[in-house]
């Protein structure tokens, strides 16, 4: 009998301990997993890139002088000569994607580009859906007219009628502008500026609502005879545009813009697109 009661006791004891052991293997086994687990970072957004090997660029490509088409239909431009640098450092390709830009942050979050990287100005509103870097370029939402106009101020333009881009900062500008909005006769929306300024240079309106770098550089290579008022709309300022989540590929290509202007390479591009080294990268 005691013989009997012995080989139970030994057998729960040795049933207890093996089970103890095993519990603390499968605990430490969990901890080690755990511990593997955690990612450096769950952002993937520039190792993607990487892999991929390409960086797709959404751009309207008739906003000159950031983005355009010149006579060989190759698409050019500063924000063109930027991204070019950065995707070469990269070591990734460059894909020059047009798009609808009244659609621009649908192509974007619905993964079709990898970025919006076109004269695109920074709002509050744009930072709900967007992920901007800081500011590269200084804009101001200015107002051109034919030079013989007689129109001189904003308050000149009462019932007038005023055109500008779909899609556009210029379509906000004037919405923050409710006294100016009313006075005008009529808003038209265009598909892009070019178009606009055309129908201002047959006189099939009165004004362009137009971003200043655009205005200028039209003003410049086509030799129009149009002059852009003293007054401006809003002071405003390009960045580009990620996907909110993609916080490490926007890391990597600021951090390459700012190395691209602590050794000179910005400057010269500015100066070639815009008639002076007036970007704001690393200032």
């Amino acid at each position: 009998m005691k013989k009997i009661v012995f080989l139970c006791v030994s057998v729960l004891l040795i049933g207890g301990l093996i089970l103890s052991c095993s519990k603390k293997e499968e605990q430490k086994a969990e901890e080690d997993d755990a511990s593997l687990s955690i990612p450096v970072s769950q952002d993937m957004s520039l190792q993607n890139i990487l892999d991929k090997g390409s960086f797709v660029m959404g751009l309207d490509d008739s906003f000159p002088p950031m983005g355009y088409r010149n006579e060989q239909n190759e698409i050019v431009g500063y924000d063109v000569d930027l991204a070019r640098e950065v995707t070469q450092r990269l070591g990734v390709a460059l894909v020059l994607q047009p798009i609808d830009w009244n659609a621009k942050e649908q192509e974007l979050n619905t993964g079709e580009i990898d970025c919006i990287w076109n004269g695109f100005t920074i709002t509050e509103e744009r930072k709900q859906n967007v992920l901007y870097t800081p500011a590269y370029l200084k804009n101001a939402q200015v107002i051109v007219v034919k030079g013989d106009s007689p129109v001189m101020t904003l308050g000149d333009l009462a019932g007038k009628t005023v055109g500008t881009q779909a899609g556009s900062s210029s379509v906000p500008a004037i919405d923050n502008a409710p006294e100016f909005k009313d006075s005008l006769s009529e808003i038209i929306e265009y598909k892009d500026f070019l178009t606009a300024l055309m129908d201002l240079d047959v006189e099939g309106i009165d004004a362009v609502v137009i971003d200043l770098v655009v205005a200028n550089d039209n003003i410049n290579r086509s030799g129009k005879d149009f002059r852009i008022l003293e007054e401006t709309l809003e002071e405003e300022e390009f960045g580009i545009g990620f996907r909110k989540s993609d916080n490490a590929l926007a890391e990597a290509v600021w951090e390459i813009l700012l190395e691209m202007a602590a050794d000179g390479t910005v400057a010269p591009i500015a100066i070639k697109h815009l008639g002076a080294d007036i970007s704001m990268i690393g200032r």
